[in-house]
Parts: structure tokens; C-alpha cells; sequence
């Protein structure tokens, strides 16, 4: 069972299917700010640069700890381009003595060391992103690396997910190598047959950011968070049980994968579907 089912509790009783139209033009169409991205942090991960700004964040025709659809300006940041790797991950377990997720087998890091490390919990994702020298996004961060500035329902448009734009839908758990696909996939095949030139990326070049693991944030949850939230670098609530996990998984439905859905569990919640990315601050000149 996914995240959908464990770590949200929502019930899904459709898919929602989405037209073909193509992105709407304007500052968050496909590639327009995806530079060359550069490492940043100790583990060496490329990581790019969102500019600051505002953006349209949550949906009003989404779920209802998605509403209502509200305007937020965040400052700069970095994002890390990937999601955090087997291979990486394995690095900070040698370096720091860090406990292993469940199923971890050293001969992954080697045979599927491209593939995003899972099975992690929030205490694991923040660990490593301090370990590296940076910090787990916050949920509105994460949404607008995920979605630009033009409110589009996936990273890639308003399109439904097809399996060479996103890894989704798997079913069961079997194996990283064949459960998971490498960190920098999905960019080519049939979705450039549909017209989405940059494939599967969001509009700042950022993979994966629906479907392969879902992803845990910095923020504390709380479904009726948004209408009380700042609107300027919103952190979340102060305190909660639950940290927010964004951006689907292997294992989810089309629904799942949506920019704006938002999905939780506790902090010490560890399942095959979760990974993470992180993100930093840049240096001020």
C-alpha cells in the first residue's frame, strides 16, 4: 500500500482525468529557467536556483487541505535537481553510523546506486540534508520547484501521468532496480510525442517531482493550514504530530501525483516510498 493509502488516509474511488491542452505560456513554461545546475552541498548533488518571487500555490479543485488557491512570495533558494540517491544515502550511513531503512542492502549502492534512496522517515531526511550541508524544503518550496508560477497541476502540464513521464503505479514493491528508475529518467519517449519537449521535469528542470518516491518537507501539517498561512516564506504550523510529504510515489495514483497534493505522516514513519531532496539558502553577497 502507498503513501496515498498509509501515510494520508485518502481514499481514492477515480482518477482524475486531465486534458491534453499544453501548458499555459508565461514565466513557468517547461525549460525556461532550467540552467545548468551546479553542487552546492558536501554530498556533491546539482542543485538549482529559484529566483524569488511569488507563485500560485494549493488548488481550489483539489482536496480540501489543498484550498483555497492562494498567492505566496518566496525568496531565493536551492533545490537539489535529484532526489537524494541510493548511492548518496550510502555515503552519509558509512560516514555518519546513521540507522538504515528497512530492506537497505549494501549491494544497492553499487547495483542501483542511481535509483532515489526510499524508506525513509522525516528523522532521516533531515539528518541527511544537515549531513550535506543543507536543509529539507519547506512545503511551499518544494511546491513551486515542483509546479513554476503558472498553477499547472503537474510538473510537466496539465496532462495525466503516462509511465514514461513518471514512475507510478506499480502495484507491489519488488526490487529497487525494477521498482524505481534512476534519478535523472523520464525525459524522453512518448512524451515527446504529446509535445512536452522537457518530458516529465518541472518548469525550473527539477526531476521527479511526482511519482518515484514521494518526498518529506520541513513543515509541520495541518490540513487548514493555507487560509491562516503567511504569504510571504510561509514555514508552516509551529507544532504538530504529522510532517507534510509531497510529489507521490512509485506505488500511487495519478491523483497522488499532483503538485498541490498534500499528504502526511509521523516524523518517525518509515515506508519504501519515501525519499527526499533538500534544499539551502543562498549565501547572501
Amino acid at each position: 500500500m502507498g503513501v496515498l493509502g498509509r501515510a494520508g488516509g485518502l481514499i481514492l474511488a477515480a482518477l482524475l482525468l486531465m486534458g491534453a491542452e499544453p501548458p499555459a505560456e508565461g514565466p513557468g513554461k517547461p525549460g525556461e529557467a532550467a540552467s545548468p545546475a551546479a553542487p552546492a552541498g558536501k554530498d556533491g548533488a546539482p542543485m538549482v536556483p529559484i529566483p524569488e518571487g511569488a507563485f500560485i500555490m494549493g488548488s481550489n479543485e483539489g482536496f480540501g487541505n489543498e484550498r483555497p488557491e492562494h498567492k505566496v512570495w518566496l525568496d531565493a533558494y536551492l533545490i537539489d535537481q535529484f532526489e537524494v540517491t541510493i548511492k548518496l544515502y550510502g555515503q552519509f550511513l558509512k560516514e555518519t553510523g546513521h540507522r538504515a531503512p528497512p530492506l537497505w542492502d549494501e549491494e544497492a549502492v553499487t547495483t542501483a546506486g542511481d535509483r532515489p534512496a526510499v524508506g525513509l522517515g522525516w528523522l532521516d531526511a533531515e539528518a541527511y540534508c544537515k549531513w550535506a550541508g543543507k536543509r529539507l524544503p519547506t512545503e511551499a518550496e518544494w511546491e513551486k520547484g515542483a509546479r513554476g508560477t503558472d498553477g499547472r497541476r503537474y510538473p510537466w502540464g496539465h496532462m495525466q501521468p503516462f509511465v514514461d513521464i513518471a514512475n507510478y503505479n506499480r502495484g507491489v514493491w519488488v526490487s529497487y532496480p525494477i521498482t524505481l528508475v534512476p534519478v535523472t529518467s523520464g525525459v524522453a519517449g512518448m512524451s515527446i510525442r504529446h509535445g512536452l519537449k522537457e518530458g516529465g521535469r518541472s518548469p525550473y528542470g527539477l526531476y521527479h517531482m511526482a511519482g518515484n518516491a514521494a518526498e518529506w518537507v520541513a513543515d509541520w501539517y495541518d490540513r487548514e493550514y493555507y487560509p491562516k498561512a503567511p504569504d510571504r516564506n510561509p514555514k508552516g504550523p509551529e507544532k504538530g504530530e504529522n510532517r507534510v510529504i509531497r510529489g507521490g510515489s512509485w506505488s500511487d495514483l495519478p491523483v497522488g501525483l499532483r503538485a498541490t497534493a498534500r499528504l502526511s505522516a509521523e516524523p518517525d514513519f518509515r515506508e519504501l516510498t519515501l525519499g527526499v531532496r533538500c534544499a539551502m539558502t543562498p549565501a547572501k553577497k
